[in-house]
């Protein structure tokens, strides 16, 4: 695979991959190995179906479909869609579904507040907008062997605990309220992962993150928004101007990352397959039994 640098601390660009091609045997480990040690990888002019992308997302891992969670029982998966596009147009400003796409604006990590985290987002552009709507990338696991020792030790052996809705709060009550935002409990999960290939410690939180184990509410909040800001300064980021057809995938265990507004009477959809994380991939690292 011919590669170039994404970032000067993670992330790999792939230039010579066509995604419809891999398999098990094909191709898969060498970009396995490429996602362990970098983080980030991009695959530009790619030509996914969904059910390609599905395909690739199985490589990984099951694939995460929250609607079955919730039922309890068997619910067809279809790849989920980010985007302002209705049947007659684009969503008002005020529609709650389009408020959840800006709370993806957020820093935040996909599932810390599932029962199991994801491994991995593939989101691949099908509309763009002409300018804007950028997604950008945060590597904590470069800003960990760099935090402060202030907030590594305070951080090195702690329980942060998760919940959807404190993140959705930020953007609206009413959308904070809705019940697929609070049907899930809240998830504790070690604050720093090391990743069972390389050994690397890579921090583990997101917007979702409302509380440390053992301290007050304001304490927490502190540490947790001091946190994500030192992960997320520019040296730390990769920031992504979407063309149709790209495809960038990310290592949920060791990343941040965020939607960036665009002009909303465009239309942009994205599409985005995540896969959960296995014991394989480490989750008994993090796990609170």
């Amino acid at each position: 695979m011919h590669s170039t640098p994404l970032h000067p601390k993670f992330g790999l660009t792939i230039h010579d991959v066509d995604l419809r091609e891999v398999d098990k045997g094909n191709l898969y480990p060498e970009i396995r190995r490429a996602f362990e040690t970098n983080s980030a990888l991009l695959f530009p002019a790619q030509s996914l179906t969904d059910d390609d992308h599905i395909r690739l997302g199985e490589l990984f891992g099951p694939l995460e479909n929250r609607e079955a969670m919730a039922a309890g029982r068997d619910v067809s998966f279809h790849v989920p869609e980010l985007t302002n596009q209705t049947k007659s147009g684009v969503r008002a400003k005020d529609d709650l579904r389009l408020l959840d796409l800006q709370a993806n604006m957020l820093w935040h990590t996909d599932s810390t507040f599932l029962p199991v985290p994801a491994l991995i987002n593939i989101l691949t552009a099908h509309v763009v907008p002409p300018s804007g709507g950028e997604t950008e990338i945060a590597s904590t696991r470069a800003a960990w062997s760099e935090m402060p020792e202030h907030l590594k030790s305070v951080l090195q052996d702690a329980v942060i605990w998760h919940r959807l809705s404190h993140s959705r709060s930020k953007i609206s009550t009413d959308l904070a309220a809705l019940p697929n935002m609070t049907r899930w409990p809240d998830r504790p999960w070690r604050a720093v992962w090391p990743n069972p290939v390389t050994g690397e410690e890579a921090l583990f939180i997101a917007s979702h993150a409302f509380a440390i184990e053992g301290m007050g509410h304001e304490e927490s909040q502190e540490i947790l928004n001091e946190a994500i800001a030192f992960c997320t300064q520019p040296d730390y980021v990769y920031s992504h101007k979407w063309n149709v057809g790209d495809v960038l995938i990310w290592d949920e265990r060791a990343t941040l990352h965020r939607g960036r507004p665009w002009d909303y009477s465009y239309p942009r959809t994205l599409r985005s397959i995540c896969c959960s994380v296995t014991d394989d991939d480490g989750l008994d690292r993090v796990r609170i039994v």
